[in-house]
């Protein structure tokens, strides 16, 4: 893919699209990577899951989701499944199979709206959390809810880099941390952070060093805190979102940068380290970004509002990161 590039600042500021996909009819509400960053795949409001070939910003395929719907999409480990959760006829998270477009497993227990999912990076498992104000941990394998805890309030979840240790932020303003292998004994650390007053925290995302969490938020403000103390590091501000939305905001692969989209359409950079303002991004959006992020492997981003926006830095061709 070229020689290796490293992410300085003027390398960030030179991203541009590359390529824009109008595949959708309604906003594009999650996307993920594959963790060998070749390819993307994407939930809509219209029902649609849209994959899309990363590395020669091509679309791949394209699965309607009409009966149950579709959210919270992440490959499970390979790029030909994916796990989702359900907008409509019930709260069951679904795994299916890209290859055949058919259902493996169904997982069902959460009485109301899934609002928080995350993948285990070294094993088959993963974690879901409620407005039913539980967090359940689940084996791909298995059908039946591997573990279980009542958090007292909307959860947010992330696994560590590691996958030994996962976080859960509730009610805006308490992080709790728990040993993946004995989740059921409840959190090793509790930390209590000064509540929102103006908005809600909508995800938690872990630095690939494994020692800050990004905090997003349906406000104009992002936290950065300490992943072993919960610590405050930075606020980010300056971005937009004067619509309550719950917009992604994710780390670059070295841990350096913070990526936000906004509801100007634009996408606003920032260094983690100082906290200062790099870069604001024109990807000519016509709509809110609610989703950005930074590929794991090449040199590339991906922003979405209605339309999928593929970037890349204008200074050379796509490098390999890994």
């Amino acid at each position: 893919m070229g020689a290796k590039m490293k992410l300085v600042d003027n390398v960030v500021r030179s991203f541009q699209v590359a390529k824009v996909f109008r595949e959708n009819t309604d906003k594009i509400n999650s996307f993920d990577f594959s963790p060998a960053g070749d390819y993307i795949i994407s939930c809509s409001e219209d029902d649609q899951i849209v994959i899309y070939d990363s590395q020669k910003g091509e679309l791949s395929k394209t699965i309607n989701s009409k009966k149950y719907g579709v959210d919270l999409i992440h490959f499970a480990h390979t790029k030909t499944t994916a796990i989702h959760s359900s907008t409509k006829v019930d709260d069951t998270i679904r795994y299916l199979s890209l290859h055949d477009n058919k259902y493996i497993r169904y997982f069902t227990g959460h009485a109301k709206k899934v609002v928080s999912l995350c993948v285990s990076p070294i094993e088959d498992m993963f974690v879901s959390g409620s407005l039913d104000k539980s967090l359940r941990l689940w084996d791909l394998r298995s059908p039946n809810c591997q573990g279980y805890i009542n958090v007292m309030g909307r959860p947010v979840a992330a696994f560590d880099p590691d996958g030994l240790v996962l976080a859960a932020g509730v009610n805006s303003e308490t992080l709790k941390l728990f040993d993946v292998r004995s989740f059921d004994k409840g959190p090793f650390i509790t930390v209590k952070l000064p509540q929102e007053k103006e908005c809600d925290w909508t995800d938690l995302k872990f630095s690939q060093d494994g020692r800050t969490i990004l905090i997003p938020t349906n406000g104009s403000l992002i936290r950065l805190v300490n992943s072993f103390n919960g610590t405050p590091i930075q606020t980010f501000t300056g971005h937009l979102n004067n619509k309550g939305l719950a917009i992604e905001a994710s780390f670059s692969p070295d841990s350096q940068y913070i990526f936000s989209g906004s509801t100007d359409g634009r996408i606003h950079v920032w260094n983690a380290v100082t906290g200062y303002k790099v870069c604001v991004l024109n990807g000519d959006h016509p709509g809110p970004v609610h989703c950005v992020k930074f590929n794991p492997k090449y040199m590339m981003m991906a922003s979405a509002c209605t339309n999928m926006a593929f970037w890349l830095p204008s200074t050379t061709e796509a490098a390999n990161l890994a």
